[in-house]
């Protein structure tokens, strides 16, 4: 089975997801926001220093699909959104 990490926003409408095992550490995600991800910190994804917004465009850019998000929506309903790594969507709910 897949090892998927969870970094949860703290206002909860937002979970990032990161499947280590896929990352080939490209760093598009340090480079688009060095404010969230950290690699020489632990934790290294602290996904408060950015919005939803900022977030969702950033994962969409993650070159090998190691980054995905749970988003809550106002309706309660959970969209989940996870890559492979040749840019299927795996699970969207």
């Amino acid at each position: 089975m897949e090892k998927i990490i969870k970094y949860p926003h703290p206002h909860g409408e937002i979970t990032v997801l990161w499947k280590p095992e896929l990352c080939i550490h490209a760093g598009v995600c340090v480079k688009m926001l060095p404010q969230v991800y950290k690699p020489k910190e632990r934790p290294w994804c602290n996904p408060e220093n950015a919005s939803v917004e900022e977030l969702i465009n950033q994962i969409k850019k993650c070159p090998s699909g190691a980054l995905g998000y749970e988003l809550k929506r106002p309706d309660n309903q959970m969209e989940i959104q996870l890559r492979d790594y040749f840019d299927r969507i795996a699970i969207r709910v």
